[in-house]
C-alpha cells in the first residue's frame, strides 16, 4: 500500500509499505481522504513541530476518513463498509489528567503522526491503517467524506472556544486566518458570537475567513485599517506567532480571556506580561481536543459553508505537490490527499 513518510526536514516520500493486520481491539480502515495539517507541514519544512523533533521516519497524517474493512480479535464497531472518521488520540486512561477529565493533555497519550514520543506514533496517511476500534466514528447521515475530513481541525477549534468560555453575544477576535483560524470563526458563529473579527497578512486568507462567517477582516500589517476594533471580549490566537499574541493581549477588554491556540516557535517568545497583570487578563492554552470530535461531526453534517475551506483534493501519488500547495497560503486553505483506488 502507498503511504506518505517523512524522513527528515524536506525529505517527504510516497512509499510502498505492507498492509497492516488489525490486532486485538483494533480496526482496519481503508483511508479515503486525509487533510494536510499545519503540523504535517512543520515536520516537512522544519523536521519537527515546536519541541517535538523527528528521530526516525514517520508516516504523517491524523485528519482522516475512510471505511471500515475488518476487525482484530475482540474488537467490535461499525460494520465493515461503514464510512467513518478516525479520532486520532489514544489517551492512557490512567494518569491524573485522564482521571480529571482532561484527556486531551494526557501525559502518556498516543496521537497519530506525532513525534512527541519515541518510538514515534505512526500516522494515517496510508491506504490502510489500524487504530483502536473505539476511535471510529460513523459519519452522520448526509455528511460527505470530503467535508468530514475537517472533523479533526474543527475539533481543535471547538476545544479552543470551550477554553474561552461563553462566546454567545460577544465580540471574538481571531488572529490568523489559516485553516484552524477559519474553523474557529465558523465555530464561534455557530456558538452565537455577536461579532467575529479576524486578522491576517494575506488577503486570500481573509477571504476564506469571510466565507465561513467573519463579520470583519483586518490586514494585520495595516494599523490604519478601519476594521480594527477598540476592544473585544474574547481573543483566540491562531497564527502561532508572537505578534498575534501581542495583538490579542492589547485588544481584549480588561478582565477578558485570551486563548493561545497556535503553536509558537520553539524556545522563548516575547510576551506582554504586564498587560496580563495590570488588566487582569486570563491567558489560557488550548491543546488538541477530546469529546469535541463528535460535536464537530454533527456540526459539519448541517453546515455546508465548511466546503468553502476545501481548496484542493490531490492524489496521494502527488503528495509533495499537495504539501507545496498547502504551504502556500496565497493559493489554498485546506488541502486533502486522496487515497482512493
Amino acid at each position: 500500500m502507498r503511504a506518505v513518510v517523512i524522513h527528515g526536514q524536506g525529505d517527504l516520500r510516497v512509499e510502498d509499505l505492507p498492509v497492516p493486520v488489525p490486532g486485538p481491539g483494533q480496526a482496519l480502515v481503508a483511508v479515503r481522504y486525509g487533510g494536510v495539517c499545519g503540523s504535517d507541514l512543520h515536520y516537512w519544512r522544519h523536521g519537527g513541530v515546536g519541541d517535538f523533533r523527528l528521530k526516525e521516519p514517520m508516516v504523517l497524517g491524523h485528519e482522516v476518513v475512510g471505511t471500515v474493512v475488518s476487525y482484530g480479535p475482540g474488537a467490535t464497531g461499525p460494520r465493515p463498509g461503514t464510512a467513518v472518521a478516525v479520532h486520532p488520540a489514544t489517551p492512557c486512561g490512567a494518569c491524573p489528567e485522564c482521571a480529571g477529565g482532561r484527556r486531551n493533555i494526557c501525559r502518556d497519550t498516543r496521537y497519530l503522526g506525532s513525534a512527541a514520543r519515541f518510538p514515534h506514533v505512526q500516522g494515517a496517511f496510508a491506504a490502510r491503517v489500524t487504530v483502536p476500534a473505539e476511535q471510529l466514528r460513523p459519519l452522520p447521515a448526509g455528511l460527505a467524506p470530503r467535508r468530514a475530513a475537517l472533523a479533526e481541525p474543527l475539533s481543535v477549534a471547538l476545544h479552543a472556544l470551550r477554553r474561552a468560555g461563553e462566546v454567545a453575544g460577544r465580540h471574538v477576535l481571531v488572529t490568523g486566518a489559516g485553516p484552524i483560524g477559519c474553523l474557529v470563526v465558523a465555530a464561534a458563529k455557530a456558538a452565537g458570537a455577536a461579532r467575529v473579527t479576524v486578522t491576517d497578512l494575506l488577503p486570500r486568507a481573509l477571504r476564506y475567513a469571510s466565507a465561513v462567517g467573519a463579520d470583519t477582516v483586518v490586514r494585520a500589517d495595516d494599523p490604519d485599517d478601519d476594521g480594527w476594533p477598540p476592544e473585544v471580549d474574547v481573543a483566540v490566537e491562531a497564527s502561532g506567532v508572537a505578534a498575534g499574541l501581542d495583538t490579542c493581549l492589547r485588544l481584549v477588554r480588561r478582565g477578558g480571556v485570551v486563548v493561545q491556540l497556535g503553536m509558537l516557535p520553539p524556545g522563548r517568545s516575547p510576551f506582554a506580561g504586564n498587560l496580563v497583570v495590570s488588566r487582569e487578563l486570563e491567558l489560557r492554552g488550548a491543546f488538541r481536543f477530546d469529546t469535541e470530535f463528535d460535536e464537530a461531526l454533527r456540526l459539519l453534517a448541517v453546515e455546508p459553508a465548511f466546503d468553502a475551506l476545501l481548496s484542493a483534493v490531490v492524489p496521494v501519488g502527488d503528495a509533495e505537490s499537495a504539501f507545496v500547495l498547502a504551504a502556500d497560503r496565497d493559493r489554498s486553505c485546506k488541502v486533502l490527499l486522496d487515497f482512493g483506488d
